[in-house]
C-alpha cells in the first residue's frame, strides 16, 4: 500500500539521517556543499539525508607522522628523514573557523607541508656534519617553534605540543666515514678518560703521600716539643736539686764555721799560760827518759819564761 511504502521510505530516511559523533571529536556539516554554522559534540545526531554531509574533526591530542622527507644540505648531499612526528591539538572553539578557512585537512597545510618546508630550510643552511651530528639535537625545537609561530600568526587554533625527529639517512659511503670518525672519537675519548683516571689516581696518591708526610711531620714536631718540655722539666728539677744541695752545703759550712768559732773561743779561754805550763810539766813528769848534763835546767828555763811570766 501507499502507507506502507511511505513508512518504509520514512524509516530509511530516518535511519540514514541519524549519525554518531565519537568522543574527542566535533562534527561539522555541509548542505549542498556549503559549510553550515552548526557543530555537534559526541553522541547521536540527525541530519537531512541526501542534503547534509558531515565530517568529524578531532579536538584531542593527535600525532601526525610526516614520512620520507628528502632535503639537501649546503654541501649538496641529499639526506632523508624517515619520520617526523608532530603532537598537536585543535581548540574546540576554533573548529568551525579553521575548517572554513583551511578545510577538513587543515593539518596538511600547517603541519605536513610546513614540516617539509622547514626541514629543507634547515638542511640548506647547514652542512652534512651539522645536520647529522652537530645541530641535529636542535632540529626538533626549531621545527616546533616554526610550526607554532605559523599556526598562531594565521589563527588556526592549533597548538603544537611536541616534535619528534628520527635520525636522517645519509649515503652509505658517507655513513661509513661518519662511523669511522665516531669510532676514532670514541677511542680518543676513552684514551682521554683513561688518561684522566691515571692523572686522578696519581693526584690521589700524591695527596695521600702529602697527607702522610704532613701527619708524620706533625707527629715529629709533637714528639720534639714533648722531648724539649721533658728536658726543660728535667733541667728545672736539676736546678732545684742543685739549689737545695747548695743550700744544704752552705748551711753545713755555716754550722761548721760556727762550731769552729765556738771551739776557738773555748780554747782561747782554756789555753792560758798557766794551763799550758801545767800541761808541759805534766808531760815532762810523765817522760820516762832521763837526761844528764849541766845545761838541762837552762833548756827548760828557756822554754818556760814566757809561760811563767805570762802567769804572773
Amino acid at each position: 500500500t501507499v502507507a506502507g511504502v511511505l513508512a518504509v521510505a520514512f524509516s530509511l530516511i530516518a535511519f540514514n539521517g541519524v549519525h554518531q559523533v565519537r568522543e574527542g571529536h566535533m562534527a561539522v556539516y555541509w548542505r549542498g556543499g556549503a559549510l553550515l554554522n552548526d557543530t555537534a559534540g559526541p553522541g547521536y545526531h540527525v541530519k537531512v539525508p541526501g542534503l547534509d554531509n558531515f565530517a568529524e574533526v578531532q579536538v584531542t591530542l593527535q600525532t601526525d607522522s610526516v614520512e620520507n622527507i628528502a632535503c639537501g644540505t649546503s654541501g649538496g648531499v641529499t639526506v632523508f628523514f624517515d619520520r617526523i612526528e608532530v603532537v598537536n591539538r585543535l581548540r574546540q572553539d576554533a573548529v568551525l573557523a579553521t575548517v572554513r578557512a583551511y578545510g577538513i585537512n587543515y593539518d596538511k597545510i600547517w603541519i605536513f607541508d610546513k614540516i617539509h618546508h622547514e626541514v629543507n630550510q634547515f638542511c640548506s643552511k647547514h652542512s652534512l656534519q651539522e645536520v647529522y651530528i652537530d645541530k641535529f639535537d636542535q632540529l626538533d625545537e626549531q621545527l616546533q617553534r616554526a610550526l607554532q609561530e605559523s599556526c598562531t600568526e594565521f589563527d588556526t587554533g592549533v597548538s603544537i605540543i611536541a616534535v619528534r625527529v628520527t635520525k636522517p639517512r645519509i649515503p652509505t659511503e658517507i655513513m661509513r666515514n661518519f662511523e669511522a670518525v665516531e669510532a676514532e672519537k670514541t677511542r680518543l675519548k676513552i684514551a682521554r678518560e683513561r688518561h684522566q683516571v691515571v692523572i686522578a689516581e696519581a693526584e690521589t696518591e700524591s695527596q695521600r703521600l702529602k697527607i702522610e708526610a704532613e701527619r708524620e711531620k706533625m707527629v715529629r714536631e709533637i714528639n720534639m716539643e714533648r722531648h724539649v718540655m721533658e728536658q726543660k722539666k728535667e733541667a728545672e728539677m736539676d736546678q732545684i736539686k742543685s739549689e737545695q744541695l747548695a743550700k744544704r752545703i752552705e748551711a753545713q759550712a755555716d754550722a761548721d764555721a760556727y762550731a769552729a768559732r765556738k771551739l776557738a773561743d773555748a780554747n782561747a779561754l782554756l789555753l792560758t799560760p798557766q794551763y799550758l805550763a801545767l800541761q808541759m810539766y805534766t808531760a815532762l813528769a810523765n817522760n820516762s827518759k832521763v837526761f844528764f848534763g849541766d845545761k838541762i835546767p837552762l833548756m827548760f828555763q828557756s822554754l818556760t819564761p814566757d809561760l811563767v811570766h805570762g802567769g804572773a
